[in-house]
């Protein structure tokens, strides 16, 4: 999938690619026979793809021909034309660039001082009819006037408000989980089942009579705060490090956090559907991507493998069981419409052949953006990071790693 990728753009099929190759192609071309540091060539050039003379298929050339818009666009606003030629040299365009810019300036500030002067003529000049409809609509502009900055007055105030509002929960979060953390390991429990050895046991009785579960002890003093706890998620280096809750459904806990209360940055968490217990081959944990870069707001660094090869394991315990695993795939993909037959990640939880999960990874390792060299096996366990992309609607950032244990 690395031959998809051109000029720092990743295209989904072949034909898009050879598409966007051969319009690097005509515009490296189109260079070699224009002069682009020419404010008349630029124009001229830009009138001519404005007329269909040159055509592009791939948002490589769509990109060019807006660039060669706005700065045709920007010439022209300063005066020159398609047959305005700047003299030869750097140093000496340069300066006849900088002499155009100051007199197109003086030419726009001369028609404000032209437009203001006319707009001072004085009422007398006018008979009193005239003289009343101008006072009337001097009124009516003064009023909306008013109004807008009263309007804007009350915007900012709201705007000021959220960043409050933000910055309090923002603060309130990273507070709860630093406590939180120093929380893992401790025997200060909030309730009376310290000294129960069975407070901390998960029994099974359908076919399962003999099996039994017990809390991790770093993780008893903070499960008996939330039943909801299901394991802790950690990566070295990064502000990767918080309890990861799961309840029956995917909506409480993203604007919810560990203690219950509503929080706009939610909580990490795992999808409903999965399972530590009678472990699924892949389980899916979820963050919000937070501007103030909490949760999983930093998770999409992992779209450099320069960062991905510093920060390439992933620690994940569950309550019950210790995991360390290795970042595999890392790829964009978005919520698909449900008739829409295509690899949807955030549904591949259990592959029950190896053929099954042979076909997931071959999706994975399509989309991901560059190669890590680890690869995995059916019988791997695997562990998926998502959070939203903004890079379309809907969209979504993945990691997936393999289970190395310990």
């Amino acid at each position: 999938m690395s031959g998809y990728e051109l000029a720092g753009r990743r295209f989904r099929t072949a034909s898009d690619y050879q598409a966007a190759k051969r319009d690097l192609q005509r515009i490296e071309e189109i260079k070699a026979r224009v002069d682009l540091e020419q404010p008349g060539d630029v124009i001229a050039l830009s009138e001519a793809v404005a007329a269909g003379e040159y055509r592009f298929e791939s948002v490589i050339g769509n990109d060019f021909d807006d660039s060669l818009y706005e700065l045709a666009k920007k010439y022209k606003s300063q005066g020159y034309t398609k047959d305005s030629r700047l003299p030869a040299g750097k140093k000496a365009r340069k300066k006849a660039l900088k002499k155009q810019e100051k007199a197109s300036a003086a030419k726009k500030t001369e028609k404000r001082i032209s437009k203001k002067t006319k707009e001072s003529l004085s009422l007398e000049a006018y008979d009193k009819e005239m003289q009343k409809a101008i006072l009337t609509e001097v009124k009516k502009r003064e009023k909306r006037r008013k109004l807008t900055v009263v309007f804007c007055a009350v915007i900012a105030v709201g705007c000021f408000g959220y960043f409050g509002v933000y910055s309090y929960f923002a603060q309130r979060t990273q507070m709860d989980y630093e406590n939180l953390a120093l929380l893992k390991g401790s025997s200060s429990l909030s309730g009376g089942s310290w000294n129960n050895p069975d407070a901390f046991k998960i029994h099974y009785t359908e076919e399962e009579a003999e099996k039994e579960l017990s809390v991790l002890p770093e993780y008893e003093t903070l499960y008996q705060k939330n039943k909801r706890l299901i394991g802790w998620i950690k990566i070295d280096d990064t502000v990767i490090d918080y309890p990861v809750m799961q309840t029956a459904n995917n909506e409480y806990y993203l604007d919810h956090n560990f203690n219950q209360e509503y929080d706009k940055n939610g909580s990490i968490f795992m999808d409903a559907a999965c399972d530590v217990v009678h472990r699924n081959t892949n389980l899916i944990i979820y963050g919000h991507h937070m501007k103030s870069g909490k949760m999983f707001g930093n998770l999409n660094s992992y779209s450099k493998k320069e960062y991905c090869d510093k920060h390439s394991l992933i620690r994940f315990d569950t309550i019950y069981e210790k995991g360390l695993y290795q970042v595999m795939y890392v790829f964009r993909s978005r919520i698909f419409n449900e008739d829409e037959v295509v690899f949807k990640y955030y549904q591949f939880l259990d592959a029950s052949s190896e053929k099954e999960f042979d076909s997931n990874m071959k999706e994975m390792a399509a989309l991901s953006l560059y190669d890590t060299g680890v690869t995995a096996a059916f019988g791997d366990e695997l562990l998926t990071l998502s959070t939203c992309d903004s890079s379309e609607q809907d969209g979504r950032f993945v990691v997936v790693a393999k289970r190395i244990w310990e």
